[in-house]
C-alpha cells in the first residue's frame, strides 16, 4: 500500500513584492494577507478534526498571536496539543543560505523557535526543517540544523540536472553529512527533496490564486469531475513513488500565500482524500491522508533502510539550462553590508546589555532595548531580503528596519557605558563612517573615542576618523600621547572625502578603551605629527611594506604586481584591476548571464597616488570616475588591504554591467578554488564540476560562480593566496591561478522570476548607487593559512565599535593630566585563539544565553595546536557577574541538551557512530570544545554592583604597569574612586583610606579627619570597610599602613608588612615637620595563590603595636583566589516588550525519556495500512 502525505502549507514571504507590513495588512482586498491566511486556517481546522495544517515564519506568526484574544490563544493552543497545527522550521524567517553568516543563521532560528518554546512548549517544538524555498542549499545550514535537534530537512529548490540524476537513481532522500570535522551523527541530517519545489501537483489547486476547478461529485451537474480528478490523483501519486524508495511520498498542497480562504482547499481535499480511499475497494493500492512533514519523516525511519550520504552541497542552483542563479550573491551590495555591520552592532550591543545587567535598559539616556535590532535583523536574514532579491522599495524597508534597531540599541549602549566609565556626556555614534562621515570628529575641537572590542582578545585597531585639516593630539587611557596623523583623501578629490585622522587604538577583551582627541594649534605640532601631500608616482617604483609584507606596483600601469611573504620569504607575482562582464538579457537580481565568456577590463591602466606616513603606506589607483581603489599597508600587519569605491555604474546601450575584482596569479591550481559556506567550514569547488552528478555545463562562467561570505582562495599545494570580503559575494576561478570577486551590478534587464523590476538601485542622488567595501589578501604556505585567516576573518565580523563623546569632558573632565582609569574589561582572561565567544546576551531575568565554538577545522593548524581540543573554565571568566549555574541546550538555546533526541539514520558508507555526550564539570564549570563545535548554555547569574565611576584595566607586558608574565591580565573594579600606583613589578597599590592631622595649606584650612557616625566623641575618625567581593581578580596577601614623613608634597613613605589574616601595625620613625602625623593604610595586592584569610585582619584600638596618638579602626577583608565573591544581584529587569528575551518554555520533568513520544495526533491521521 502505497500511503501519500498531504502537507496542507502556506508559504508567506517575510517581505519580496511588497514589505512585511503590507503581506501582514495589505492595501487591497485580492493581494496576499497574512493575518486572513491565519484567520481562516484556525476557523477551518476546527471544522474537521482530521484536518492538519503546519506554519513556518514566526515573524508572521508571533505578530499574529499577539493581536489575538485570549479565547482564540486557547483555541490554537488546543490545536498545536492535538498535533492538528503543527510548525515546521520555526525560525523567525527562512533564511536564505547562499548569502547569510552563520551567526545570524542562529540567532534568527533562536528568536523563533524560543517564541515557540515560551508560548506552546513542547508541543510547539518543530521537529523538521522547511527549506522549500532559498535558492540552493549549503552545507553548515544543515550542520547547524542538525546541532539545533531537527530531524531532517525538506528541500523545494535543487539544480534541475541534480534533480533528474536523483529521480533515475530513485535518491530524492538521504543523508547530509553537515561538517568534515564534527564526528557523525553530530552534524547529520537527512534530506527529502518535494517532487513539485513546493507547489501542489498540477491540476490539483484549489486556492483563490489557482484556476483549477473545484471537485464536484454530483452526477447530476455539468461539471462533475470527480472520477476525473481521482484518476488524475492516482496517476500522479504512482509516478511520484517511482522516485522514491520507501511506501510513503509526501504531496505539498499549497504555494505562496495560500489558504486565504482555508474552507475552499480544505473542502476540496476532504473529498480527495474521501473519493481515492474510496477505490481502495476496487483494488487501488493508495492511501491518502492528511499529514505533516514529522509524521512523514517518522513513516520513512520506521523503514529502516540504509541511505546514501551526501558530503558537498547544492551551489549553484540552476531551474533550467542557461539560467543559474549565482547573480543574486552579489545584489545589493550596499545593503548586505549593511546587514553584516548590523550583525556586528547587534553582538556589541547584546554584550553590553549583559555585562551591565539591567542598568543598560534603563538610564539616564532613556529605555534601551536589543530587541528591536535583533528582529530586524531576523527579518534582513530572509531568502528574499539579505539576498538582494526583492522589489527596490522593499529593500529600502529591509534598511528602515535596521535603521530603527541601531537607535534603539544605541540607548541602551549609552546607558551601558554611562555606567561603566560614569561619563554623562552625549555619546555620538557615527553611522557613516565607512563614507568618512563623522559631524562630531570633523567639527569638535576635543572630542573623546570609546573603542569597544567584542572579540575575547585584545585587538590593536587603526582608527580613521574624518576630521577637519590641523594638527591633533591624542592622549590613551594613560595620559601618554600616542602618534597620529592627519592623512588626505586625494582620488576623487572631492568634499565629501575629508582627511582623516589616524592612529592606533588598543581595546582589552570584551572591553573598551576612551583615548583623547584634541585639536592642537597650527604652530604647535604634537608630537608624531606629519601629513604627506600625496603624489603621482609615474617615474618611480611603487613599493609599500612592512616588517611582515611588501608590495610591489607596475611603474606603467599602476597596477599592483607582486606580494611579498617576508616571514616566510615567499614572493607572489600578481595582477590586481577591475572587469565588467556586459550583461544579456537574461541577467537579473537572480540570475547572472553575462554575454559573454571574457569580462572587459574597467580600465588597461590607473593613475596611482603614493601615501607613505609612519603609520600607513598607501597607494591611490584611479581606474575610471566610477571606479577606485586604495591598497595600504599598516605597520605590523600581515595582510594588504584593498579598499574599492565603485559607482554609479554608468549605464550601457540598453544592457547592465556587472563588476568585479581579479587577481591574476601564476599558481598552478588545476581547475580547483576553496569558499566558505556560510563563514564558517570550508569546501573545495572545482571548475565545471560537480562531485554526486554528471554536469552538462551550460553556462561557464555563472555555472561556476559560487557564495563568498567571507573568504575565498587558491593554493598549488605550496602557496596560497586568500581574500577576505567585507559582506556576502559571488566568487569564482575560471582558470588556474585567477580568483575574481563580483563587487556590484547595475542591470537593465528583468529575469523574469517573479521580482519585474530593473536592478537599477537609484543611491542617494537618484544617479545610481555607489559603494564602498574591504578585500583584505593573504599570502601564505598552505599548511599554515588558516591561522590567518580564520583569526583574520573573526576580527573582520566582529569589528570594534567606535563611539565619539563630542566635548571631551567627563570622565577626563579638561583636565592637562587625564585620570587613568579609562580602561574596562568584562573578562578576567582572554580566551585562547580557536575559541570565539559566539553569543553573550541577556535571556530573561537572571539569565545569560552563552555560546562558545571552537573555530578552527580538524587538520587545519598542522604547525600548531590551533585544531586541538579546547578547554575552558568558565566559573570566573567574566568580571562583572558571577555565573551561579550553567544549562547546556541544542543550539537554539530551545531544548535541554541532556533530553533532546532525535531520529536516527542509517548511512550506507560507513558504521554509525555515535557522538559521546560532551561533559560538563558543574563544580568547575569546565567544558571542553572539539574542533568546530558551537556549545550553547543558559547561564544563571548574579551582576556585581558596579558603583564606581572607575575601572582600571591593566595590560600585561606594558612598561607602565604590572607587566607580571606577559601573559597574565589584571582587571581591577572599585566602588569608589582610588588613587592607585604599581610600586613594584608584582604588585599593585589602592589607597583606601586616608587620615591627616595637618593642612596642605592649598586653601581647605583643616585637617582631614573625618569622624564616624559611631565615633562618639573618641575621635577615631571614619571605619572602612572593604566588602569581600570588592575586588574581582586578585588576592590580597599584606596590609601595609605607610607613614608620611615628608612634606606637603606628600614625599618620604616608610612603612611595615604583615601576612594577611594577621594583626599589623606600623610605628612611625619619626614625626612630620611642625607636629603633624598621617597614617595611609594601603592594601598591597599580589599575584601569589593560597595566601590571605577569608576572615577580617583588624587593627584595634588599644593594641600593643598600635602606638599612634589617637586609636583607630580599620577593618578589610580579603578574597580567596579559589572561593570568588558572590555578590548580591540586581533587581531584574521587567519582561515587557521584550518577546525573543524571555526563558524557553518550562523545564522538562525529571524521568522523562530521552527519545521524544510521537506528536499527538488524534483522529484517523496517521493509521496506516501496511
Amino acid at each position: 500500500m502505497l500511503n501519500v502525505h498531504l502537507v496542507a502549507h502556506t508559504h508567506n514571504d517575510v517581505g519580496w513584492l511588497q514589505t512585511v507590513d503590507q503581506y501582514f495588512y495589505p492595501k487591497q482586498m485580492i493581494s496576499p494577507c497574512v493575518v486572513n491566511i491565519l484567520n481562516s486556517v484556525v476557523q477551518a481546522l476546527q471544522v474537521e478534526p482530521t484536518r492538519r495544517f503546519i506554519y513556518v515564519e514566526m515573524a508572521f506568526f508571533s505578530r499574529w498571536w499577539h493581536q489575538q484574544t485570549k479565547t482564540m490563544q486557547e483555541v490554537v493552543k488546543e490545536l498545536v496539543q492535538q498535533g492538528r497545527l503543527e510548525f515546521a522550521n520555526g525560525g523567525w524567517v527562512m533564511n536564505d543560505e547562499a548569502t547569510t553568516h552563520y551567526g545570524a543563521i542562529v540567532d534568527q532560528m533562536t528568536l523563533g523557535l524560543c517564541f515557540l518554546k515560551d508560548t506552546f512548549g513542547e508541543d510547539g517544538h518543530p521537529h523538521v526543517a522547511w527549506h522549500i524555498d532559498p535558492f540552493g542549499h549549503s552545507r553548515e545550514q544543515a550542520s547547524l540544523f542538525a546541532q539545533m535537534g531537527f530531524d531532517g530537512i525538506f528541500l523545494g529548490r535543487v539544480d534541475y540536472q541534480d534533480k533528474y540524476m536523483r529521480e533515475q537513481a530513485r535518491e530524492m532522500e538521504q543523508v547530509w553529512r553537515g561538517s568534515a570535522s564534527l564526528q557523525p551523527p553530530a552534524a547529520d541530517l537527512f534530506i527529502s527533496v518535494l517532487p513539485n519545489n513546493y507547489d501542489p501537483p498540477s491540476g490539483l489547486c484549489w486556492d483563490i490564486r489557482c484556476h483549477n476547478p473545484p471537485v464536484v461529485e454530483d452526477l447530476g451537474s455539468p461539471n462533475y469531475n470527480a472520477d476525473r480528478v481521482v484518476a488524475h490523483f492516482l496517476n500522479v501519486a504512482a509516478d511520484q513513488a517511482r522516485h522514491y524508495r520507501t511506501n510513503n511520498i509526501i504531496m505539498t498542497m499549497g504555494s505562496d500565500f495560500h489558504y486565504k480562504q482555508a474552507q475552499n482547499w480544505f473542502e476540496n481535499l476532504d473529498k480527495l482524500i474521501r473519493l481515492v480511499n474510496a477505490q481502495q475497494a476496487n483494488g487501488s493500492q493508495i492511501h491518502v491522508l492528511y499529514s505533516t512533514p514529522a509524521c512523514y519523516l517518522r513513516e520513512l525511519n520506521k523503514a529502516n533502510l540504509s541511505w546514501s550520504v551526501k558530503q558537498d552541497d547544492f551551489f549553484p542552483y540552476a531551474y533550467v539550462p542557461h539560467k543559474f542563479w549565482t547573480g543574486f550573491f552579489s545584489s545589493r551590495p550596499a545593503l548586505k553590508r549593511y546587514e553584516r555591520l548590523s550583525y556586528n552592532f547587534l553582538q556589541v550591543c547584546n554584550q553590553l546589555e549583559a555585562v551591565t545587567g539591567p542598568v543598560a535598559n534603563a538610564g539616564p539616556y532613556g529605555v534601551g532595548d536589543s530587541t528591536p535590532l535583533r528582529e530586524a535583523m531576523a527579518v534582513l536574514q530572509h531568502h528574499d531580503a539579505v539576498s538582494g532579491t526583492s522589489r527596490q522599495h522593499v529593500a529600502d524597508d529591509y534598511a528602515r528596519r535596521l535603521a530603527a534597531g541601531w537607535g534603539s540599541c544605541e540607548v541602551l549602549l549609552s546607558n551601558a557605558l554611562a555606567r561603566l566609565t560614569g561619563s554623562k556626556e552625549s555619546f555620538s555614534f557615527c553611522r557613516e563612517l565607512n563614507v568618512s562621515v563623522c559631524p562630531v570628529s570633523q567639527t569638535a575641537a576635543r572630542f573623546q573615542v570609546i573603542v569597544y572590542n567584542p572579540l575575547a582578545r585584545q585587538v590593536d585597531w587603526m582608527l580613521r576618523l574624518p576630521v577637519s585639516k590641523g594638527n591633533f593630539l591624542v592622549l590613551d587611557p594613560s595620559g601618554q600621547t600616542v602618534p597620529s596623523e592627519v592623512v588626505d583623501q586625494p582620488v576623487l578629490n572631492s568634499t565629501e572625502h575629508p582627511p582623516e585622522l589616524l592612529f592606533t587604538a588598543s581595546a582589552p577583551a570584551l572591553g573598551f578603551s576612551i583615548y583623547s582627541v584634541t585639536q592642537a594649534p597650527e604652530q604647535n605640532p604634537q608630537t608624531g605629527f606629519s601629513w604627506l601631500n600625496p603624489q603621482k608616482s609615474r617615474s618611480s617604483v611603487l613599493v609599500i611594506e612592512n616588517e611582515h609584507t611588501r608590495a610591489v606596483f607596475d611603474t606603467h600601469t599602476g597596477l599592483l604586481k607582486e606580494i611579498e611573504n617576508r616571514d616566510k620569504k615567499l614572493v607572489l607575482p600578481i595582477r590586481q584591476a577591475f572587469f565588467w562582464y556586459k550583461a544579456s538579457k537574461n541577467s537579473g537580481v537572480y540570475i547572472f548571464a553575462p554575454e559573454k565568456l571574457n569580462p572587459l577590463p574597467v580600465s588597461l591602466s590607473a593613475e596611482t597616488h603614493l601615501v607613505k606616513t609612519a603609520l600607513v603606506q598607501e597607494v591611490h589607483q584611479k581606474f575610471s570616475p566610477w571606479c577606485s581603489q586604495v591598497i595600504r599597508l599598516y605597520p605590523g600587519q600581515r595582510h594588504l588591504e584593498l579598499e574599492w569605491t565603485v559607482g554609479p555604474i554608468p549605464p550601457g546601450t540598453g544592457f547592465g554591467k556587472e563588476v568585479i575584482s581579479r587577481f591574476d596569479t601564476m599558481l598552478e591550481t588545476h581547475g580547483r578554488f576553496y569558499t566558505d559556506s556560510n563563514g564558517r567550514e570550508i569546501l573545495e569547488r572545482r571548475r565545471d564540476y560537480r562531485p554526486t552528478w554528471n554536469l552538462n555545463q551550460t553556462e561557464p562562467v555563472a555555472g561556476n560562480y559560487y557564495p563568498v561570505n567571507s573568504r575565498i582562495y587558491i593554493t598549488d599545494g605550496n602557496i596560497q593566496l586568500t581574500v577576505l570580503t567585507d559582506r556576502s559575494q559571488g566568487g569564482s576561478s575560471l582558470s588556474d591561478g585567477s580568483l575574481e570577486l563580483m563587487v556590484h551590478r547595475r542591470l537593465w534587464s528583468v529575469d523574469g522570476y517573479g521580482v519585474g523590476e530593473q536592478l537599477l538601485e537609484p543611491g542617494k542622488n537618484l544617479k545610481g548607487l555607489w559603494v564602498r567595501g574591504r578585500h583584505l589578501v593573504l599570502l601564505d604556505t598552505t599548511q599554515a593559512a588558516a591561522v590567518g585567516h580564520r583569526l583574520l576573518a573573526e576580527k573582520e565580523v566582529l569589528a570594534p565599535q567606535v563611539v565619539l563623546a563630542p566635548s571631551g569632558g567627563a570622565p577626563w573632565s579638561h583636565q592637562a593630566t587625564p585620570r587613568p582609569f579609562l580602561q574596562f574589561s568584562a573578562l578576567r582572561r582572554e580566551l585562547p585563539p580557536a575559541v570565539r565567544l559566539l553569543t553573550l546576551a541577556r535571556w530573561g531575568r537572571r539569565k545569560l544565553l552563552l555560546r562558545l565554538e571552537h573555530q578552527f577545522a580538524v587538520g587545519e593548524d598542522t604547525d600548531g595546536n590551533l585544531s586541538s581540543p579546547v578547554t575552558l573554565y568558565l566559573r570566573n571568566l567574566f568580571s562583572t557577574f558571577t555565573i551561579t549555574r550553567l544549562k547546556e541546550t541544542t543550539l537554539a538555546a530551545n531544548q535541554p541538551r541532556d533530553r533532546a533526541s532525535r531520529l536516527q539514520w542509517t548511512p550506507n558508507t560507513d558504521p554509525a557512530l555515535h557522538t559521546p555526550t560532551s561533559s560538563l564539570d558543574s563544580t568547575a564549570m569546565a567544558i571542553t570544545l572539539q574542533p568546530m563545535e558551537i556549545r550553547t548554555f543558559l547561564a544563571s547569574v548574579r551582576w556585581k554592583r558596579l558603583q564606581s565611576r572607575q575601572v582600571v584595566h591593566l595590560r600585561a607586558g606594558a612598561p607602565s604597569t604590572m607587566g607580571w608574565d606577559g601573559n597574565m591580565q589584571l582587571t581591577v573594579l572599585t566602588y569608589r574612586s582610588q588613587q592607585s600606583s604599581s610600586l613594584s613589578n608584582r604588585s599593585l597599590e589602592l589607597m583606601v583610606h586616608r587620615r591627616l592631622l595637618r593642612d596642605d595649606a592649598r586653601g581647605v584650612g583643616e585637617q582631614l579627619q573625618e569622624a564616624d557616625r559611631t565615633d562618639r566623641g573618641r575621635g577615631c575618625g571614619t571605619l572602612i570597610h572593604c566588602p569581600q567581593d570588592l575586588f574581582s581578580t586578585f588576592t590580597i596577601t599584606h596590609l601595609l599602613k605607610t607613614l608620611w614623613l615628608g612634606g606637603g608634597g606628600g614625599e618620604g613613605f616608610q612603612g611595615a608588612a604583615c601576612q594577611a589574616g594577621r594583626k599589623c601595625w606600623a610605628r612611625a620613625a619619626g614625626r612630620a615637620p611642625g607636629g603633624g602625623e598621617a597614617e595611609y593604610r594601603v592594601a598591597r595586592l599580589s599575584r601569589a595563590r593560597g595566601q590571605g584569610g577569608p576572615a577580617a585582619s583588624s587593627l584595634k584600638p588599644g593594641s600593643p603595636d598600635a602606638s599612634v596618638p589617637r586609636p583607630c579602626v580599620a577593618s578589610a577583608s580579603w578574597l580567596r583566589r579559589e572561593r570568588p565573591a558572590r555578590p548580591a544581584a540586581q533587581p531584574p529587569l521587567g519582561e515587557a516588550g521584550r518577546r525573543g528575551g524571555g526563558r524557553c518554555g518550562p523545564r522538562q520533568q525529571p524521568g522523562s525519556p530521552r527519545r521524544r513520544a510521537a506528536p499527538r495526533l488524534r483522529g484517523r491521521g496517521l493509521r496506516l495500512p501496511s
